[in-house]
């Protein structure tokens, strides 16, 4: 039975709907690989020649073409979607002026090698941004704290006042996640900064069997070690999707803190006139609109990596993870980027009413779990028990408008028998240790603890870990710029050989 199957090249132009559709979806993701193109290029070509695989006179004269097309700007470079993906645009042009020479770019390696080496120059230049981003972000908010250790506020869980504490112990819990996210940032570069190149298409190719070469010409620390996963490899990308959303949610948490705190309701703080947006109906308005971006690019990114992961479950050796992941990965990136910037600004520039929040924390109750600890420690008696006794006082103080800080030891026994029979004797104890909001903070000494000593400690401590973030980007950055910079004087050596000739 004879087979309608086609095998072989296409014949004539591709289908309007595809160009349309798919070929400029990838051409839309160009410019993030256009650099990475060049100098995988670059380095192949070099490779070629120190083997002896491509004449001189062709290597010197694609040589020589690549370092003109490595100083266009990707918008100057004439990809187009009627020619099919980026690399068929890259291939018309260097057809159209070199001829056939152009067809030594092919030798050993399938076209998607130079683009899967191309998002990796490009994803782990923006991991080395996001990273400065995030140190940046957390010596501002460092910053921030190191100027409220003493600023009383009513710390809160669910949005309910639960215990005494200052403004300085809360901004430091969104500086460790972010440093955290930080770290396995680096740790996603180092991961994703290994190379694919002399995979060929699953198993590696006859032509290069040292795959070395290009590796460490483009910065990569090593090689990825199987041809058909390296090649064909996204759970990296997964990874940094993840971290990435990781670090706009713990964002997102202080920006909606921030939000609601800068009410009238609350009037905790205030942002900057430059961070606000006017409403353009109510005089009286000023919005926290920088605090709706963090909020919303924190849900995009989420909606980015789920859907990644979509994409990512296929069978294996499929291309559609990496059409996607051209862009998705670095325009994820690319807003973690602005949006991380963004909060360093909010919180560098945020006000604080100190006067409010004290007052909000001498109305409240926020004394609650101290005084039960106090009777633990006063009158040997279970937590449970004191538990109870103190929540039968604050509930009556509440229904007579006294606030927590002026309960009394009658008010307590008085509590005790309703709840237990019996008195505690508390009467004429003084409970001012368990009273008072800055003697109970003082009593967190204990590491982590929001007492300015342990606070301080803290401050210290998120400060060497901003240190030590610039340290790292820093040196992996001088590396990257070290072999690029390599690449393209030996480049340009060999290309100036023919003028030599």
């Amino acid at each position: 039975m004879a087979s309608t199957r086609q095998t072989g090249p296409p014949q004539g132009s591709a289908a309007r709907e595809l160009i349309d559709s798919g070929f400029a979806l990838e051409n839309a993701d160009a410019p993030f690989l256009h650099e990475g193109l060049n100098l995988a290029d670059i380095a192949h070509v070099l490779d070629l020649l120190r083997r002896g695989l491509v004449p001189a006179p062709a290597g010197r004269d694609l040589i020589r073409l690549l370092l003109e097309v490595e100083q266009m700007d990707a918008e100057d470079f004439p990809y187009d979607p009627e020619f099919g993906e980026p690399y068929n645009s890259r291939e018309r042009f260097f057809v159209a002026r070199l001829g056939k020479v152009a067809g030594w770019l092919h030798a050993g390696r399938p076209r998607r090698e130079a683009a899967r080496i191309a998002l990796r120059i490009y994803v782990r230049d923006q991991l080395l941004e996001l990273v400065s981003e995030v140190e940046r972000f957390s010596r501002g908010a460092t910053g921030l704290a190191r100027r409220h250790v003493g600023t009383l506020m009513p710390d809160q869980t669910y949005l309910q006042q639960a215990q005494p504490s200052t403004f300085g112990h809360y901004v430091l819990s969104f500086v460790y996640p972010a440093v955290r996210d930080a770290h396995r940032l680096l740790e996603e570069f180092d991961d994703l900064n290994r190379s694919p190149a002399g995979a060929g298409c699953v198993n590696g190719t006859r032509l290069l069997d040292d795959r070395t070469y290009v590796a460490a010409a483009l910065g990569f620390d090593e090689v990825i070690e199987h041809t058909r996963d390296a090649m064909w490899q996204i759970d990296g990308l997964i990874h940094v999707l993840a971290s990435a959303a990781s670090l706009l949610s713990t964002e997102s948490k202080l920006a909606e803190d921030l939000e609601i705190w800068s009410s009238n309701e609350f009037d905790f703080v205030a942002l900057a006139d430059g961070y606000t947006r006017s409403s353009i109906l109510m005089p009286q308005k000023r919005n926290p609109y920088s605090l709706s971006i963090v909020r919303g690019a924190s849900g995009v990114l989420i909606g980015r990596l789920t859907g990644f992961l979509a994409v990512a479950k296929s069978p294996s050796a499929r291309s559609d993870n990496l059409i996607f992941a051209y862009g998705e990965v670095p325009r994820a990136l690319d807003l973690a980027i602005r949006v991380t910037r963004l909060m360093t600004g909010v919180v560098g520039t945020l006000q604080v009413n100190m006067e409010r929040m004290a007052h909000a924390l001498d109305d409240g109750y926020t004394q609650a779990t101290d005084l039960s600890e106090f009777i633990v420690q006063t009158c040997n008696v279970d937590y449970r028990s004191a538990y109870d006794v103190v929540g039968w006082a604050v509930r009556k103080a509440s229904n007579e408008g006294i606030p927590g800080r002026h309960i009394t030891g009658a008010m307590l026994d008085e509590a005790a028998v309703a709840v237990t029979g019996e008195r505690l004797g508390l009467a004429a104890k003084d409970l001012e240790p368990a009273l008072d909001p800055r003697v109970i903070i003082e009593t967190r000494r204990g590491t982590g603890g929001a007492a300015p000593t342990a606070v301080e400690s803290m401050l210290t401590q998120c400060e060497k870990k901003a240190d030590d973030l610039r340290s790292e980007v820093e040196q992996r950055r001088a590396a990257l710029d070290r072999t690029k910079r390599q690449l393209l004087e030996q480049a340009r050596r060999i290309a100036a050989q023919e003028d030599e000739a």
